[in-house]
């Protein structure tokens, strides 16, 4: 933490000295964009830089070690858990302006980019190629790459295509000397794009990611089946998954989502069902015909009250358009939601709704459903009203409640938004002291003082705890 206006200063003049006033917001009004993400909590940064490059960035690290205050690296601000937001003050760097694809290798299905570019952006420069890139979060028109890789996102397509780190060969980092360090999945060693994925900016800053690209494939289905009930759908996904039909995306959402969504987006699904079921499967067009009829038979045999099949390119998209903005068109039934993460396993999926659903009711919080089903992972949304105190703590109690409810089925606490700050608490529900402990000493080798996105991931009481020594961790001398 900065102690004076004096120290204040000095550090925005060394800023400015570093990568010139152009990059550097020093303003309340500047700061304040800088202060939250969309877990909306405030806390306003000292400065915020936007380099242009590499170099600038390991500028800024140093600037920031001499001063001894805290790094927070930020994308869109699209993160559901508090990961953007600088708790303690300090530099937040943002990425807008390292927005560019640097190369598509269509031969070797790669692409270098730099962590400012925004998902959808990079499947929609290597379509050129007949490629595309396999992650998917619901915000990938705007949530960047960067961000995407520091939380391991996934998407609904995470169940065919991995997580990010499924697909990320490389990555070029700052270390908190300021020095550019890169990593390549091909490397002999220790796996660090594994450990550095998913680790919410905590241990290094990326400045740079090498891609996995897959090849657009020949032909595309995408249906929509409709069930009485979520557990009908939820037991239909079961037997898709156990029977190996290659389905590349199976998405749930209840009744309330489809209302809504329907509402806002009219594609067609049907308003009656308690839930449905969207399916996608992909591949060389015989194979997708002979999955396509082993689907209709299965949800038949669960209980379907209907299935239909887009018949056109734009109704695909109208149908993923309007399950990916789910959360938007919520905004029909209440003025705020709270999107809870967590997942259990595939086949635990009924007795987990069931349980989101006893919880809601339990604190009289209405809630709408969406499900990556295909990979357990649930994303019930607390509808409230954030005036209301009385709300505001009842979808808090939900929340928590949910989680243990999920780790008492066998899950975890997150799917794919990361732990942030808003997790931090619950994550010693999952994890034992010494696998905390494991943890920090990782954290620590990367960097000591931590001051790389601090109060991030671990719980508060870890906060207090000091890099081991040599002869604690049994290194040699």
């Amino acid at each position: 933490m900065i102690a004076s206006g004096a120290a204040v200063a000095r550090l925005r003049r060394d800023l400015i000295a570093a990568v010139g006033s152009e990059c550097v917001r020093t303003t309340p009004e500047e700061l304040a964009a800088y202060g939250f993400d969309a877990y909306t909590d405030v806390h306003a940064p000292v400065a915020a830089v936007l380099p242009h490059d590499a170099a600038a960035v390991s500028a800024i690290v140093r600037v920031a070690r001499a001063h001894g205050v805290p790094i927070v690296a930020r994308g869109a601000g699209t993160g559901l858990c508090g990961a953007a937001v600088p708790l303690e003050g300090g530099i937040v760097i943002s990425f807008a302006r390292m927005n560019r694809i640097r190369a598509i290798d269509a031969r070797n299905r790669r692409a270098r980019v730099e962590p400012g570019v925004a998902n959808a952006a990079l499947s929609a420069a290597a379509a050129r190629y007949g490629l595309f890139f396999g992650p998917d979060p619901s915000s990938q028109t705007i949530a960047t790459l960067g961000g995407n890789a520091a939380t391991n996102a996934g998407g609904a397509h995470a169940f065919a295509y991995g997580s990010m780190n499924a697909n990320v060969l490389g990555l070029t980092f700052v270390d908190v000397d300021g020095e550019a360090c890169t990593v390549r999945a091909d490397d002999a060693g220790y796996d660090l794009i594994g450990v550095l994925v998913g680790s919410e900016g905590t241990l290094a800053i990326v400045t740079e990611l090498e891609l996995r690209l897959l090849r657009v494939p020949r032909a595309v289905r995408v249906g929509v089946a409709a069930f009485a009930d979520i557990e009908r759908a939820s037991e239909a996904v079961s037997e898709i998954v156990g029977d190996a039909i290659a389905a590349t995306a199976l998405e749930i959402m209840d009744r309330t989502v489809v209302r809504a969504v329907e509402a806002h987006y009219a594609a067609g699904f049907p308003v009656d069902a308690g839930a449905v079921l969207l399916i996608e499967v992909a591949g060389e067009p015989e194979d997708v015909a002979d999955a396509e009829r082993a689907l209709t038979r299965i949800v038949a045999k669960h209980g379907a009250l209907s299935y239909r099949s887009a018949t056109s390119a734009r109704e695909r998209e109208g149908l993923w358009a309007s399950r990916k903005g789910a959360a938007g068109a919520l905004g029909r039934i209440a003025p705020n939601y709270y999107i809870q993460d967590a997942t259990v396993p595939r086949t635990r999926l009924p007795r987990a709704i069931a349980d989101v659903e006893r919880i809601a009711a339990r604190h009289a919080i209405p809630i709408g459903n969406v499900v990556h089903a295909g990979d357990g992972n649930l994303h019930p949304l607390l509808l409230f009203d954030r005036r209301d105190a009385r709300q505001v703590a009842a979808v808090a109690a939900a929340g928590d409640a949910i989680l243990d409810a999920c780790i008492a089925l066998g899950g975890t606490i997150s799917g794919e938004h990361g732990i942030g700050y808003e997790k931090r608490e619950t994550l010693s529900r999952v994890f034992d002291r010494n696998d905390l402990a494991t943890m920090l000493r990782v954290r620590d080798v990367f960097d000591p003082a931590r001051r790389f996105n601090p109060g991030k991931i671990f719980p508060s009481a870890c906060d207090e705890v000091t890099a081991p020594t040599p002869t604690e961790t049994g290194a040699l001398a």
